[in-house]
């Protein structure tokens, strides 16, 4: 299975990303917030990542928001435990949730109705087709980091959900997990992938968060903030998940043309 969005950036650290959006932060002394300390140029698929949601603290006070370390791959309430007591994720990894299906599909349905979630980022990477060789081999897709002029995080839409083990007490820690929504691309985007992170501008994160309103189709079919989002090429480091530094989300240098040996 092909991913859309399945790597990105991110460099804010928690706690100044709480003190700038005015939200309260949840992730520190978090079990879970390891992977959270420092910058992660190559964010993957099951790591820890910070969110954005909005909940009450009493049933009755106004929801505020708050930075939540979950993992990365959405994990459904009534996915199955194996046998060390850990989610039955075999299947696809859920980490990205197409924006035509997250009220219908049976795996994010549930959480679109009150657990929306923003995902905060420097930018992401995506990788672009190139033909094949004259003589008929497979190219190597030429990687791109899509991210915000002004130098500030992007946020994107996601869903998040929480998960315990069938037999597990109530009052256990659960599981909270998250998926980044994708739309249809735009603009210069378009040649790069056919699908994009959806983007949700500053006017629009408590419309999309309110746990007591139902999904705004409007934001569904939305680009937030498409006006903001630069395209720049990358090295080809980023394909390995090992490497992790600002070199990552450098421009990439131009390669030598080749030339005729005289």
């Amino acid at each position: 299975m092909e991913y859309m969005c399945g790597r990105f950036a991110v460099t804010t650290d928690p706690a100044l990303l709480a003190e700038k959006i005015k939200a309260i932060d949840e992730t520190t002394g978090a079990s879970t917030a390891k992977d959270l300390t420092g910058p992660n140029y190559n964010v993957a698929p099951t790591t820890t990542i910070s969110t954005v949601v909005a909940r009450h603290t009493d049933p009755d006070d106004e929801a505020t928001r708050r930075i939540r370390p979950m993992r990365w791959g959405l994990v459904p309430p009534w996915a199955k435990a194996t046998a060390d007591g850990t989610p039955d994720t075999k299947g696809p990894l859920l980490i990205n949730a197409r924006s035509e299906k997250i009220t219908t599909s049976p795996a994010f349905r549930s959480s679109a109705k009150a657990k929306r979630c923003l995902v905060p980022m420097d930018g992401w990477y995506e990788w672009q087709p190139n033909a094949d060789t004259p003589d008929g081999k497979k190219a190597a897709k030429t990687p791109f980091f899509m991210h915000a002029s002004d130098g500030e995080p992007l946020f994107m839409a996601g869903l998040w959900s929480t998960w315990r083990p069938k037999d597990a007490p109530r009052d256990s820690p659960p599981l909270l997990s998250a998926t980044i929504i994708t739309t249809d691309s735009a603009g210069p985007l378009t040649p790069i992938h056919d699908r994009m992170p959806l983007t949700i501008s500053a006017a629009d994160w408590d419309r999309w968060l309110d746990p007591d309103a139902p999904v705004d189709e409007g934001l569904l079919r939305g680009h937030g903030d498409l006006d903001r989002i630069e395209i720049r090429e990358v090295s080809r480091l980023v394909n390995s998940v090992r490497n992790n530094g600002p070199e990552l989300i450098a421009p990439a240098e131009p390669q030598p043309e080749q030339g005729t040996l005289l």
